[in-house]
């Protein structure tokens, strides 16, 4: 229904995984798996955990069996992995706002940030955090899927309130870390303190 994505991106490997081993359980309901490695194809993984968590589903093999894979080694340059040409960065307009509305003094603010073209969401919370230090102050955790945003403007998620910093791009919600998501020029980017 979603254009082949299930849960979220880092969630697919795995939902790759259990349908591909229990495939035979969805009669009558067929499952479209092209469209849904479509999505993992079209993806670029950078976090460890979520190419550990995919790898065995591109290969079509479980956790298990690909310890046993054969890999050949070849002499081709990924092209993402080729210095850039372009002796100065173009930069990107960024609009960053921080929202809450859930507990103690609400709060609302907005900034305009210029980042280099091709750079992460935390580079745009770093520059925010640069030009005003006392509104845009946030502080991560590293996870094994990569830095997690736990406080921003002083105000910590917390488990026994189940509240935690939720990214948006307008309307949607963001569906990679701040660590591998990379705003385009003129997006606007909403940190919303949030309940789940």
């Amino acid at each position: 229904k979603r254009g082949g994505m299930m849960g979220n991106i880092y969630s697919m490997g795995l939902a790759l995984q259990a349908l591909g081993s229990t495939k035979m359980f969805y009669a009558p309901r067929k499952w479209d798996c092209a469209q849904a490695f479509s999505v993992v194809y079209g993806h670029d993984y950078r976090q460890p955990m979520a190419i550990a968590q995919v790898l065995p589903a591109l290969v079509g093999r479980s956790y298990l069996e690909a310890a046993s894979l054969k890999c050949t080694t070849t002499t081709r340059t990924s092209p993402r992995l080729r210095p850039s040409l372009s002796p100065r960065p173009t930069l990107i307009l960024v609009h960053y706002s921080i929202i809450n509305k859930l507990q103690g003094k609400h709060f609302s603010n907005t900034i305009s940030v210029q980042v280099p073209a091709g750079s992460t969401l935390l580079k745009v919370l770093q520059a925010a955090e640069e030009e005003e230090p006392n509104v845009f102050c946030f502080r991560t955790e590293q996870t094994s899927w990569g830095p997690m945003v736990v406080s921003i403007h002083g105000l910590a998620g917390n488990t026994d309130d189940r509240t935690y910093w939720q990214f948006f791009s307008g309307t949607d919600a963001l569906q990679e870390g701040v660590g591998t998501y990379k705003p385009q020029d003129g997006e606007h980017i909403q940190a919303i303190f949030s309940t789940y």
